[in-house]
């Protein structure tokens, strides 16, 4: 009913599992208005330190786990004629991001992924947008495996340089108006729509950067 909060623990890599909570939603509600799909973890630092196993763990995760929850909504938003289906990619998912290079892939992936989808689902009256955070206060950087980099230092790092994490709460309200706009790239903060631009116009720029950023 109106209000009502339901929850489960879903992994979002096990496909049935995923179809099973969707089609279950879907029946107990009657209907599929949205999908969010925003489960993410990150693996940081250098392409060569980073093992096979963990590529496959957040590829599975990040892109995959997207994948699972469309195949598993999209149907059924196409017989009922609406729906929105909204995929947290990042800012990683439209510019470079060296040090970030399995994260980006992702993210890159889930942007295509989702502003392709946009231009067949249009034809259904389904709607589809993927979101671009910046760093947002969500514990993602504190969890992630980073082989050969220093987290906290990292961290410490951004802040001095002004970069601070954005309220998970603040985040959510942004997206949500993002949604409300039927925006195709829904940017969160300043430095998304900075960074953003910056590469659009000067693609340049991040050969200039990278030494700065990977140090």
């Amino acid at each position: 009913g109106p209000g009502e909060v339901v929850t489960a623990a879903l992994d979002v890599a096990d496909a049935e599992a995923v179809a099973a909570m969707v089609h279950e939603t879907h029946a107990r509600q009657g209907a599929l208005d949205y999908l969010f799909n925003n489960a993410g973890v990150g693996v940081f630092g250098e392409t060569e330190n980073i093992a096979l196993a963990d590529w496959n763990r957040l590829l599975d995760i990040n892109l995959r786990g997207v994948v699972h929850g469309i195949v598993a909504a999209y149907p059924l938003m196409i017989a009922q004629g609406r729906g929105h289906i909204v995929n947290t990619a990042s800012i990683a998912g439209l510019c470079p991001s060296p040090g970030l290079v399995a994260y980006a892939a992702s993210k890159h992936a889930v942007v295509g992924l989702s502003t392709s989808l946009r231009g067949e689902a249009h034809a259904h009256g389904v709607r589809v947008s993927a979101v671009c955070p910046g760093l947002i206060s969500t514990g993602i950087f504190e969890a992630a495996k980073t082989p050969d980099m220093d987290m906290d230092v990292s961290l410490a790092l951004m802040r001095r340089s002004g970069i601070r994490p954005y309220p998970a709460e603040r985040c959510a309200r942004d997206i949500l108006r993002g949604v409300r706009a039927n925006r195709a790239i829904i940017h969160v903060t300043w430095f998304s729509r900075v960074a953003s631009w910056c590469y659009r116009h000067f693609p340049g720029l991040i050969d200039w950067t990278y030494p700065f950023i990977v140090r």
